[in-house]
């Protein structure tokens, strides 16, 4: 049942800002970063008593408006993936949190009672033995991935969150259909073609600098485990780039500020 008085509610409605508003903050607050790059001064202001610093001579007045006009190009390429940051981040947080309430321990015990049934009841269904394997080699593979991102966000720093908790969060959902499909011919037959024609437009595409498309070629044949390195390549640079854009969205927009999805 809602306590709260309507007054309060229309009073929490005005002082919350609007989305149009929002965007406004979060573009000044862009901009004012990237401004403190190179002048004093330039951020949370507004209640200083100093103030915003400004140039007080016709040439370093000419530059600051040259690097504020720069940065308009700057916000138009970072604010886009900051929206994608503060959606990536209100996910992740309500995973986080189901996994906080759970525990380390409850989060193993439940990967493992989820693949352990599905693992036990491919073994009573009329599926062939592979595929039995199969699944319970991705249910591992999955179990492991989700153990060590959980660990790595529960050491704590952005750092490590970022450059090791979501690569495994990633690889957790992307290794184990490939895990599975080393043992099972029917699911190989879906898997590997597929990755096969994303490695060549990766190689042609992505990779097509100083001779690195060609070099890997030489050196690497992609079948059997070679699946599993390429899915796991993928998933680490996957996992840093949600991990920049949630930094981003938290220097732009900080938690305590921002945690629905209206906000985000």
């Amino acid at each position: 049942m809602d306590d709260q008085a309507p007054g309060d509610r229309q009073t929490q409605a005005r002082t919350e800002p609007g989305l149009i508003e929002a965007i406004q903050i979060d573009v000044a607050r862009i901009h004012a970063t990237w401004m403190g790059l190179v002048f004093p001064r330039q951020r949370d202001t507004a209640h200083s008593v100093l103030g915003k610093w400004t140039p007080s001579t016709t040439g370093g007045m000419i530059r600051y408006r040259i690097w504020g006009a720069l940065g308009v190009l700057v916000i138009a390429i970072l604010y886009p993936l900051t929206v994608m940051g503060f959606a990536t981040r209100f996910y992740t947080s309500r995973i986080n949190r189901s996994a906080a309430s759970l525990g380390f321990i409850g989060v193993v015990l439940l990967s493992i009672i989820v693949w352990g049934a599905l693992t036990a009841a491919t073994y009573f269904s009329r599926i062939s033995f592979e595929g039995f394997i199969a699944v319970g080699a991705a249910g591992g593979v999955a179990t492991i991935s989700a153990v060590l991102a959980l660990l790595f966000t529960k050491v704590g720093g952005r750092f490590t969150t970022v450059f090791f908790a979501y690569p495994f969060g990633v690889t957790a959902i992307f290794l184990p259909p490939v895990v599975a499909a080393l043992y099972s011919p029917s699911l190989a037959e879906f898997v590997f073609p597929r990755s096969q024609t994303f490695a060549i437009w990766v190689l042609d595409n992505v990779l097509d600098i100083y001779g690195l498309n060609a070099w890997l070629r030489a050196r690497f044949d992609l079948v059997g485990l070679a699946y599993v390195g390429m899915w796991f390549g993928v998933a680490v640079p996957i996992g840093w780039i949600l991990g920049i854009l949630v930094s981003l969205a938290n220097l732009v927009r900080p938690k305590s500020e921002s945690d629905t999805p209206e906000a985000a």
